[in-house]
């Protein structure tokens, strides 16, 4: 172990899309020593895993599989000059902006003018769920299963019941017929599916999935293997055994928050990921944090423009910019479980994409929102994209034109 940390400009945690754009960025804006820590063994995040198409619209406007968009990325990142270290686990903080690292070649010490932070988010495991009944194999979660099929080569045959109905449970239906394994259930809590009406179409009439809404996995069967799971009406109580040879839980995110939190930067109550400004700083100065550490969960392209925007600021950080004021909350009424950024900072920039994203817990179609401070309606406006459980819900940053630092917060809701 070496006893004086390493140096560098910039240290960026986390390899996935939000990771490695911010680092291409950093290098393009000027930043000399850029380097990304990452614990896997291969840089990439999510996508590398997930063997379908769809990915890169957003950020490098074209269509690719997950594994092409994650290597592209990499790629981008190292030819760009940033230094990338695969299998370097942070593992926690020496002082302010010096992080432990352990790696192969043993523990050390990086310190640098500016940290972000990228680590991503992971869905929530059976154990985390509660789900009662046997411990058999075949419980996988999305990401469990795509590694197991699309990187060790695994066939699982059989029929399968997945847990969750928003997109990455798509994905999770995918993988697993790429495995040989038929999805004959799809269930979820929510009132209709949570992903998009033309995923869900197509997902019941090419695939063949019956979708059960208004349900719930309440016991687990099987010795050894899985045998079968339990399904509970929540409307009527009923229960009925369906079986399976697999189940797979999807969804239900929560941001890898570890790190942000050993550093005492503020947590939001409600994604549980940092707190930011449209800036997306933390309140740690010189901390920032990008991607589905701060939106759990977004799409990768949109976690990819999250990189872009913080890396132009943390290019000014680096150059002397003087350090931005913690303003005024934006907060949300109930369906509305968070919003990120949640802080209006002074002075105000438009964040990523200029859209401020917000969870739902109930599904509203052709929602009219209101935004208030001091009790007064600043802006109310009908937007023609639902409100839905399982996937961000946008609104333009004008929408917050006209808030005053000097009202209060800010209040989002329905009409």
């Amino acid at each position: 172990m070496s006893t004086s940390p390493e140096l560098a400009d910039v240290v960026v945690v986390g390899a996935g899309p939000a990771g490695l754009t911010a680092a291409r960025e950093l290098r393009k804006q000027g930043v000399g020593s850029v380097v990304v820590l990452e614990r896997e063994a291969e840089a990439g995040g999510i996508p590398r895993h997930s063997n379908h198409t769809g990915y890169g619209i957003r950020d490098l406007r074209r269509v690719m599989s997950g594994p092409r968009y994650a290597r592209r990325l990499a790629t981008e990142a190292v030819h760009s000059g940033a230094a990338l270290r695969t299998e370097s686990m942070v593992t926690g903080w020496d002082d302010d902006c010096t992080l432990w690292v352990t790696s192969p070649g043993g523990r050390y010490r990086m310190q640098a003018l500016a940290i972000v932070l990228a680590t991503g988010a992971r869905e929530r495991p059976r154990t985390a769920r509660m789900v009662p009944g046997d411990r058999p194999a075949g419980v996988l979660t999305t990401g469990q299963l795509q590694s197991l099929v699309y990187a060790h080569g695994r066939q699982l045959g059989g029929n399968a019941v997945v847990v969750g109905a928003e997109l990455v449970s798509w994905s999770a239906v995918l993988t697993l017929r790429h495995a040989g394994c038929r999805t004959t259930l799809m269930t979820t809590r929510h009132a209709r599916p949570e992903s998009y009406a033309a995923f869900t179409m197509a997902g019941r009439s090419a695939l063949s999935v019956s979708v059960a809404t208004r349900t719930s996995v309440t016991r687990i069967i099987g010795h050894g293997q899985v045998r079968a799971v339990e399904i509970k009406d929540l409307v009527t109580g009923g229960r009925r055994i369906v079986p399976c040879d697999v189940v797979v839980f999807t969804g239900d995110w929560i941001p890898d928050l570890e790190l942000a939190r050993l550093r005492g930067v503020e947590m939001d109550v409600g994604h549980r990921g940092p707190v930011v400004d449209s800036a997306l700083c933390t309140s740690a100065e010189g901390i920032f944090a990008a991607g589905n550490l701060i939106h759990p969960v977004d799409t990768a392209d949109i976690a990819a423009l999250d990189g872009s925007h913080v890396a132009e600021q943390v290019a000014n950080h680096l150059k002397g910019q003087p350090p931005r004021q913690q303003g005024f909350r934006i907060t949300v009424r109930e369906p509305f479980t968070w919003v990120t950024p949640s802080v209006i900072g002074t002075p105000a920039i438009a964040p990523p994409r200029s859209r401020v994203l917000l969870w739902s817990n109930e599904f509203r179609a052709l929602p009219t929102i209101e935004v208030s401070q001091a009790g007064a309606v600043i802006c109310r406006r009908r937007v023609p994209w639902p409100v839905s459980p399982g996937r961000v819900f946008r609104l333009p940053w004008g929408m917050f034109a006209s808030a005053d630092p000097d009202r209060g917060d800010v209040v989002v809701s329905l009409a």
